[in-house]
């Protein structure tokens, strides 16, 4: 049975606020290899006051770490939010094993903001669940980890990339003659290309889900 990487997209975020603050490391915040392999969110510890200035919909966040902007040179961490009023108001803490092997620092100059769009890897008892959903089926967010969430799926694509179309059915992998649209985008006007794409049902074959919040 194969794991799939879930991409969240919510596009209740439009207006997106970014708050300069101070990251520090955290000893007591895990950060395993299962966070590493996105498997699970690591925690993240912010005030009330910066969340309701950010206002992220599911609690997740960027924490972004600038390490050169010249070079645009940046670390960024997905993270559900924690609300610590304890901490300083403009401090968001982060696991500190996180920030000692990103950036060999236990304290920086960063930003926080609310995640539009963030990924989370699947174990096998999932993506059996998954398997034979189609393209604008609705998912509960509970398999992923969200709770009181429905997630609309939207597409796909396999190891190689190819992409899942909404427009041919079943779990299938095939040529065809495209002029726009999912798997390709023309140059010129009129251009037309054969292209391999994947069929609008989920199969084994399947290593990306992207999915939508619709409610």
């Amino acid at each position: 049975m194969p794991e799939f990487v879930v991409v969240v997209s919510d596009p209740r975020i439009k207006n997106l606020r970014v708050a300069p603050v101070k990251v520090i490391g955290l000893d007591d915040l895990e950060y395993t290899d299962k966070h590493k392999e996105q498997r699970i969110l690591p925690n993240v510890r912010l005030s009330q006051q910066i969340l309701d200035v950010i206002n992220p919909p599911l609690g997740v966040v960027v924490v972004r770490i600038w390490k050169n902007k010249a070079t645009r040179e940046k670390v960024n961490l997905v993270a559900k939010a924690v609300v610590d009023n304890s901490i300083d108001v403009m401090t968001v803490g982060v696991p500190l094993a996180f920030l000692t092997d990103k950036v060999g620092s236990s304290q920086v100059i960063g930003e926080v903001f609310a995640a539009s769009a963030f990924q989370v890897r699947v174990s096998e008892d999932v993506a059996s669940k998954l398997i034979g959903l189609r393209i604008g089926n609705k998912v509960d967010g509970r398999l992923i980890g969200f709770p009181n969430v429905t997630l609309e799926v939207r597409g796909g694509a396999d190891l190689a990339g190819f992409p899942m179309r909404a427009d041919v059915d079943g779990a299938v992998k095939k040529y065809l003659l495209l002029s726009s649209g999912v798997g390709f985008k023309p140059k010129k006007k009129g251009e037309r290309r054969r292209k391999l794409i994947r069929g609008n049902t989920i199969s084994p074959d399947i290593v990306q889900i992207n999915t939508v919040v619709i409610a």
